[in-house]
């Protein structure tokens, strides 16, 4: 069995949009991982609803829209969400993370609960039966290309026991935040099912997108 692979589209050259889009559909990725920042959850701006909307026209590709925003069940519908695609909020978000969990879920898409790497996992517990994933961050959400807080192996490890242990077996966990080819075989050892590869893995420079691809792919392999 093979981790799932949402591309980090804020990492892809926008004047190649298509050609890259054509390959990843050619590589049959499993998701366009779109990160929505407010200047205000986060100290960035990154990609707005016009962006998303276009994305859907070129791609049949699913999104996993990462709302790094706050009070997001203020603004979801914005985004027009889709059956089949992933939305994320974050626990330090929002007051009113279940009515949040709740739209998502109505409107036939995957509620995905994020927690920042300083939010301890015990958090989720009051919202776990709202989620069908949990987006663990691995470095401090709002900017690509940062080195991997090496303890977040460990919360990985300990998020999968406490959801085995509590009957939630069947939530996936991703993982976002400096996805290495060497940091993905780890988290996929540690249990993490989805994984967000940016600019160190499918957007190296030193391969093409197919080879890196492939080299991801065989990283998160059971």
């Amino acid at each position: 069995m093979t981790g799932k692979i949402a591309v980090s589209m804020m990492c892809a050259d926008i004047a190649k949009i298509c050609e890259t889009i054509k390959t990843f559909e050619e590589n049959d990725i499993d998701y366009l991982h779109i990160d929505v920042m407010d200047g205000c959850f986060v100290p960035n701006l990154q990609i707005g609803v016009d962006y998303i909307k276009q994305l859907r026209n070129l791609s049949t590709i699913p999104l996993d829209i990462h709302l790094m925003i706050t009070e997001p069940e203020k603004k979801l519908e914005w985004f027009d969400i889709r059956e089949g695609e992933m939305i994320s909020v974050h626990y330090e978000s929002t007051e009113n993370l279940q009515q949040a969990l709740a739209f998502i879920k109505q409107k036939g898409a995957t509620p995905v609960l994020a927690i920042n790497p300083a939010t301890p996992v015990d958090v989720i517990d009051g919202h776990i039966t709202n989620a069908e994933v949990i987006l663990l961050m691995t470095v401090n959400p709002g900017h690509a290309g940062q080195q991997m807080i090496p303890q977040m192996f460990e919360k990985i490890r300990d998020l999968r026991k406490w959801l085995d242990n509590t009957g939630f077996n069947n939530i996936e966990i991703e993982v976002d935040g400096n996805v290495s080819f060497e940091n993905a075989k780890i988290m996929r050892d540690a249990g993490a099912d989805i994984f967000v590869a940016g600019s160190s893995s499918i957007f190296h420079k030193d391969m093409t997108l197919n080879e890196n691809i492939t080299k991801l792919r065989s990283s998160i392999q059971d």
